[in-house]
């Protein structure tokens, strides 16, 4: 797989939105320094550090195109979108395997029968992690909030917000915590 730089294509698809392109950056960054010191922990699971940071820092590359003006965000879509949506455009950028780690980083992930019980605006189809990889950034991803960019949630801060959607998420949280310490 060839490296890429991520902050580069941040910054062509967010240049126009500066205090959104430091949001994002500052939220993944911290995203990726917790993914990366899981793998450090973890050798045995053989995830490709490059990979894992790359990824990481483009997780949540789609939220140019929503509607959440709280964190700069003026595009015209609903944030449960933000994952699919930066994976088509990852996937522009032929960027397969970034592209699922973006589509399957929403909470612990999102099953097709949640999606139709909750009646979410998305696609019917599974979108939880697979990968070792994919999971570390998942679980990496609850700790950080963009909406508090400089806060890191603890453990149980991290559950409780995840406890608002149903108990499954909070059991899949707690299990990567057994996982990944």
């Amino acid at each position: 797989m060839k490296a890429i730089n991520p902050l580069e294509l941040i910054h062509r698809y967010y240049s126009g939105n500066p205090d959104l392109e430091k949001l994002l950056v500052t939220h993944s960054k911290a995203v990726a320094d917790r993914a990366l010191a899981i793998a450090d922990r973890h050798p045995e699971f053989g995830v490709d550090r490059d990979f894992l940071y790359e990824a990481a820092m483009l997780h949540d590359i789609g939220i140019l195109y929503v509607d959440a003006p709280g964190i700069h965000c003026h595009g015209t879509h609903p944030y449960i979108q933000h994952g699919i949506l930066g994976a088509a455009l990852l996937r522009q950028e032929g960027l397969e395997d970034h592209a699922r780690v973006a589509e399957r980083h929403t909470g612990t992930g999102l099953t097709a029968a949640e999606i139709q019980r909750q009646g979410l605006p998305l696609p019917v189809a599974d979108y939880t992690p697979k990968t070792t990889a994919e999971k570390m950034i998942c679980y990496a991803d609850k700790f950080y909030s963009k909406s508090r960019p400089n806060e890191e949630k603890s453990y149980e801060q991290a559950a409780r917000s995840l406890a608002k959607f149903g108990i499954d998420g909070v059991q899949v949280f707690e299990q990567w915590r057994q996982t990944f310490g």
